[in-house]
This record gives C-alpha cells, structure tokens and sequence, in this order.
C-alpha cells in the first residue's frame, strides 16, 4: 500500500513522486525504504484525489507539507490542484523542494504557487554551484545551483514567502557562505539540524 500522506511532529506530509531532479550524496532516501516508519517508495504516482482522499480533515496540523521521497514539484501541477483544495479549507502548506522546479517543468511555476502556498523552503546545501553539484548532483549539472537560487528570488518577487535551508553538519564557514547567498537574494537561511534517524 502506497503511502500519500503522513504525519510527522504535528505536520502532514504529502509524498507525490520518487522522481528527483538531484541524487544527493546525504539523501535519507539513500538504502533506506522510509522516514520514521512511514514506507515512502512508490508504486505509483498519487492523483490529486488520491491524496485528498487520504487526509484526515478532521485533524488540526500546523503545516501540510508537499515532501516525500522525490521532489514535489516534479508533478507541479497535481501539487497545485491539491494545494488550492488545502487552502480553500483554511490549511498552513509548504513546499520542501531542490528549487529546481522550472528546469524541471520547462517553465516558470511560481506564479501557479501565490495564493496556494505559504512558504517554500529551498534546500540550499552549499554556498556555490562547485560545491553544490558534487554533493547534490543535479541532473542539471551546476545549472541546478542557479536556478534554485533564481527560483527563491522569482518567490520574492511574486510574494510567495520564501526561505533556504541548509544543513548544520556542513560547518560554520559554509554556513557563513549560504547566508550571504541568502541574504544577496533577501530571503532568510533556516540552520537545520541533520537527521540520521530514519
């Protein structure tokens, strides 16, 4: 049985697709099957109303999520669809992406998001497109580190709150770097902690 939904520290996490524009090295998919019990590899892509089915309306989350094993904008159009249903129900959405979601979709998708998600949490990993590519691997090459960055100021400029993110286990020096990258493009940098518990 397929998981679409679950639910993590008082979250609601919607999982779309394995397919990701980026093989990176520190990936918690890596050798594993899940994410704190919850089996995440696919069978098949969700629809749009197989996920909506799949929640519980009659639960309060703080936030609902689009991240699962793959990147959620790989199917930008059924994260929409679902997106829209949310927020006409009154709920908090993210996106946890790569930022990759133009290049993947050969078009700007942001303005698709306004309106239909609060925050989009670019995972930033590195400081540069050198750095960058050997750990994330971009299917994009070092293209991928633009457009990711690109696609945080395209947030900015349409008014869908944005942030990056980066991973503590990188060191103070590179975490230094990703904040002036941040703050040259005017969104904040989340510091998060590294899960190794899957």
């Amino acid at each position: 049985m397929d998981t679409y939904v679950y639910e993590l520290d008082d979250n609601l996490y919607i999982n779309l697709t394995n397919r990701c524009s980026n093989n990176c090295s520190f990936c918690v998919r890596n050798g594993h099957e899940g994410y704190f019990g919850n089996k995440l590899w696919l069978q098949k892509e969700p629809s749009a109303e197989d996920v909506l089915s799949a929640i519980d309306y009659g639960k309060k989350y703080r936030q609902v999520v689009f991240c699962g094993f793959g990147e959620p904008t790989e199917r930008a159009d059924v994260l929409v669809e679902i997106a829209r249903e949310l927020k006409r129900r009154g709920y908090v959405t993210r996106i946890n992406t790569n930022g990759q979601g133009n290049l993947i979709n050969k078009r700007d998708i942001v303005p698709d998001l306004k309106g239909k998600i609060d925050l989009v949490n670019v995972s930033l990993n590195a400081s540069s497109a050198e750095k960058y590519q050997p750990i994330c691997r971009s299917m994009f090459g070092e293209n991928g580190f633009a457009a990711l960055v690109e696609f945080a100021r395209l947030c900015k400029r349409n008014g869908v709150g944005c942030r990056f993110s980066v991973v503590d286990c990188v060191g103070e020096e590179e975490v230094a770097a990703c904040k002036r990258v941040a703050e040259g493009v005017g969104v904040p940098l989340y510091v998060r902690k590294y899960i190794t518990d899957s």
